[in-house]
């Protein structure tokens, strides 16, 4: 039995399968078992941002797994803390102590802990359309795929997103804190403008609720910054971190200010922290400073607007874009054009029912961009 096979045998089917058997990547490109090549505008959902198979992160991975892979974290270990030296010094000023599991609902799970311990509150406010994961609590705060599963956490209201009169209507003497995406992915790639972000840190200091934001999907140079809301000098109370942090490797994190206190015992993680995913962790925040993956995201990602604005298909409402960070909204369902996409050789993902989302890892060439253009053109005319 061929891959395909033994997944379609043995797999839950939770996940809307493509078809397609992914079986090596280098840079920003992924071959399936046929051999055929196709262009990666997906990145492992916006994983990948330093490329496939890395050799840095292989290396790195390769050297650490010779040594140690796994301490837990009642012992102190050195690879894990130099990651979170590197993290510390890499996030907004003000964020002092990490947090280390191994995904984004994770960290979003250990924050509204973290919010709930210090503050002594429960509730939460979000954004409608925003998305902070699948676990319960993450659902809570999560707009959407919530009605099969309630009741979830009591007291999660939700406010549309730039509306900060809805905000300030929404905190009150029991929100614990506000949780936001300086740019909603899954909500269809719709930035939170500089007003209302700062607006939000205003409301929360004045209301003694604290700050999530959840940089899962925009962290580690996707936007053209190391982090989202860097464009805006935001300072949050914490930082909700994975996707890209590790070269493809599961972690999360949460970095966090010194009004973060839990309290020793109240939150953990068997394999958060992991020696092995710390290593690959180090030599991938390395890569992208040594690299200016930053510089580069905004550099890729203005020449794309700038190419495939010029003409744009008639498909086409909207285009909004910040680095490598791209929604393409179309005047109709975007789910038949993936699938046109994934037949030219182009993976590319959703987000909303209209939108086409890019999210491509962050070494990909002019010349690839050129060709994801043309195939965009194609497919959209």
């Amino acid at each position: 039995m061929n891959g395909k096979d033994l997944e379609e045998r043995y797999a839950l089917p939770i996940y809307p399968r493509r078809g397609v058997t992914i079986v090596r990547g280098e840079g920003a490109l992924l071959w399936d078992d046929q051999g055929t090549e196709y262009l990666d505008c997906a990145a492992g959902v916006g994983v990948a941002n330093i490329g496939h198979a890395n050799p840095a992160v292989a290396a790195a991975l390769a050297h650490q797994a010779e040594s140690l892979i796994t301490c837990p974290g009642i012992f102190f270990n050195d690879t894990r803390g130099r990651l979170m030296k590197k993290l510390v010094e890499v996030t907004p000023p003000g964020l002092e102590r990490v947090f280390l599991c191994n995904s984004g609902t994770e960290s979003t799970e250990a924050a509204i802990k973290f919010a709930r311990k210090t503050t002594g509150r429960n509730g939460l406010v979000t954004a409608m359309r925003g998305f902070h994961g699948r676990t319960l609590g993450a659902l809570s705060a999560t707009f959407k795929y919530r009605d099969a599963f309630e009741p979830l956490l009591p007291n999660c209201s939700f406010v549309p997103l730039n509306n900060i009169d809805k905000l300030d209507a929404a905190i009150d003497d029991n929100t614990a804190a506000v949780i936001l995406e300086p740019v909603q992915g899954e909500g269809g790639v719709r930035p939170a403008n500089a007003d209302y972000l700062a607006g939000a840190r205003q409301l929360c200091d004045a209301r003694g609720a604290l700050l999530i934001i959840d940089e899962v999907q925009t962290g580690f140079c996707r936007t053209g910054a190391f982090f989202a809301c860097q464009h805006h000098d935001l300072l949050p109370d914490m930082l909700c971190l994975a996707k890209g942090i590790a070269g493809g490797v599961p972690m999360g994190a949460v970095v966090c200010s010194a009004r973060i206190d839990p309290g020793i015992g109240t939150h953990g993680s068997t394999f958060g922290g992991n020696p092995l995913a710390c290593a690959a962790a180090l030599a991938a925040i390395e890569f992208m400073q040594t690299q200016q993956l930053a510089e580069q995201a905004r550099v890729r990602g203005d020449y794309f607007a700038s190419q495939f604005n010029a003409h744009l298909p008639e498909r086409v409402r909207d285009v909004r874009q910040i680095g490598l960070m791209i929604g393409i909204e179309l005047k109709e369902k975007a789910t038949p054009y993936l699938q046109a996409l994934l037949n030219q050789g182009i993976l590319a993902l959703p987000a909303g029912p209209t939108v086409i989302r890019l999210l491509p890892p962050l070494v990909i060439t002019e010349a690839q961009l050129d060709t994801v253009i043309e195939k965009l053109r194609l497919v959209l005319t």
